[in-house]
């Protein structure tokens, strides 16, 4: 059986809290036995694969460049995509689920892209950026449900369990 996969998006330069949370977030995965993927650099991204691979758990870095190095050191396997920010729609493809912590405009363009491929969005309302502003909106018509709020990690582990059931 397949396991279940999570993408998590966020800022490259995340906050000290955003940060906190990421790696949060990762280890919660892991122990639900989620694998998680990033966009595999710096800031948010590698606060998840930090905290998955603190919990014994898998995290996939979807690299924009063509180098394995450019990931982080916590990936426990990176893919060099060399395609930049058209990484952005193989990162929430490859999502059962995409959750969202804080965010700039590439966060903002991965939410547009799981919102077209009528992916669940969760979102972290703690975290500012795009996340904080789009938690609980609907994008456009393509989808009944808004993108669901989290206002705590056990939020987003209660929603978890709904959306993959």
């Amino acid at each position: 059986m397949r396991r279940k996969q999570v993408t998590v998006i966020g800022r490259y330069d995340a906050t000290e809290d955003q940060y906190a949370q990421g790696v949060a977030m990762g280890k919660m995965l892991a122990e639900m036995d989620i694998i998680a993927i990033t966009g595999g650099r710096a800031g948010l991204m590698e606060a998840v694969a930090k905290g998955c691979s603190e919990a014994g758990g898998i995290s996939i870095g979807l690299l924009p460049g063509e180098e394995f190095n450019d990931g982080n050191e916590y990936n426990t396997i990176a893919i060099p995509t060399g395609i930049g920010y058209a990484r952005n729609s193989m990162n929430v493809l490859a999502a059962d689920v995409v959750i969202a912590i804080g965010g700039a405009s590439g966060t903002l363009c991965e939410m547009a892209f799981a919102w077209s491929y009528k992916k669940p969005i969760i979102a972290m309302t703690t975290s500012g950026g795009w996340a904080e502003q789009l938690a609980g909106k609907h994008i456009d018509h393509r989808q009944e449900q808004p993108v669901h709020e989290a206002h705590s990690l056990k939020d987003v582990k209660r929603l978890l369990e709904e959306l993959l059931a």
